[in-house]
Parts: structure tokens; C-alpha cells; sequence
């Protein structure tokens, strides 16, 4: 069985959200070693943890119709567990919390508004903690579950780049489906 961490205490949510949005959202920039994030366990990881893996990180929101496309196909769990199979390593980011949908402090709103991530999103880290990839799950913007078999899946494609030793051919792409909510 595959583990992901499903980070889902808010204020480090939101804490570690922030600090992940200043390295992941520019591609080729790297995830600091010490950024931390708190799993559904309570434990505390930092991104120091991960070096030597390839990591994915899905930011996720489970009531969100384009998440469910691929949940109910049995698609992203299947990803995570063969990602997970081949050595790399998987994060779940949860970013709906209870009662915060929307609010943004002021200082965070600019920022927020301009890199407008969605679920799911994804983004792809090298061994180092490089973003080599940051975007849209596939290239088919629906929830329609018949769609995946018919879409480039973009992680799939990035992981195997870097696994290859190869530079990733398509490092990012628009994202596609809910707004973030933490």
C-alpha cells in the first residue's frame, strides 16, 4: 500500500502552503529544504526529508467534481500507488478548510490572484527539490472520467523524463478545475 501525507492541519496548511507557493508556482526554482508540513498524523516533515526522491505534489479538494473524475475511476490511486512503486514519493496537499473557503489575508491576496492554482493541480520535484514541472493533471479540462484514457497525463509523462535522466518536455501547463480553498 502506497502512503501519501494528506496535509490537512490548517494553520501549517496554510503556513506551509504559502512558503511551497513562493518556490512552486516558477518552475526550475527549488523547494527550501527546511519548509515543513504537518500529515493527517499530526507529525511535522520538511521538504529535506524527500531529497534524493522525486516527489508529486496533488493539491487536492475531495467535493471538487474534476478530483472526483479521477477518484472515481480509480485513476489517482493508481498513479500514487505505481509513483509510490517506483521509489518516488507522493504528497496530498488537502486545501478546502472548514469554514476558510475563499479568505485570503490581505498581504497573500495578490499573490493568490495571480497564480490562481486549482484542483487538482500538480507539481513535479526532482531529487535536488527542483520544480520540473507545475500544472494541469492531464490535457483534457473536464471531469469526465471516460476522458483520462484519451489525455497526455502530464505527471506521468514528467516523471518519466526525469527518471529517464531526460530534461521534461512539457514543464508546465495551465492548470484546470476548483479554486484552492485553505
Amino acid at each position: 500500500m502506497f502512503k501519501t501525507l494528506a496535509l490537512t492541519a490548517v494553520a501549517t496548511l496554510a503556513m506551509a502552503t504559502t512558503a511551497l507557493a513562493e518556490a512552486i508556482y516558477t518552475v526550475g526554482s527549488v523547494v527550501p529544504a527546511d519548509v515543513s508540513v504537518v500529515d493527517q498524523t499530526g507529525k511535522t516533515h520538511t521538504f529535506g526529508e524527500f531529497r534524493g526522491k522525486n516527489v508529486v505534489l496533488e493539491w487536492t479538494n475531495y467535493g471538487c467534481p474534476f478530483v472526483r473524475k479521477f477518484y472515481d475511476a480509480g485513476a489517482m490511486q493508481t498513479q500514487q500507488a505505481e509513483t509510490v512503486k517506483a521509489g518516488h514519493v507522493w504528497l496530498s496537499v488537502i486545501s478546502s478548510a472548514k469554514g476558510k473557503q475563499g479568505y485570503l489575508e490581505p498581504k497573500d491576496a495578490a499573490a493568490a490572484v495571480a497564480n490562481q492554482p486549482s484542483t487538482p493541480t500538480m507539481a513535479v520535484l526532482d531529487k535536488e527539490g527542483k520544480v520540473v514541472y507545475f500544472g494541469a493533471i492531464d490535457s483534457i479540462p473536464s471531469f469526465n472520467k471516460d476522458d483520462i484514457a484519451g489525455a497526455t497525463n502530464y505527471v506521468k509523462a514528467a516523471l518519466a523524463d526525469i527518471t529517464a535522466g531526460k530534461p521534461v518536455a512539457t514543464a508546465q501547463m495551465q492548470s484546470y478545475g476548483c479554486s484552492v480553498k485553505y
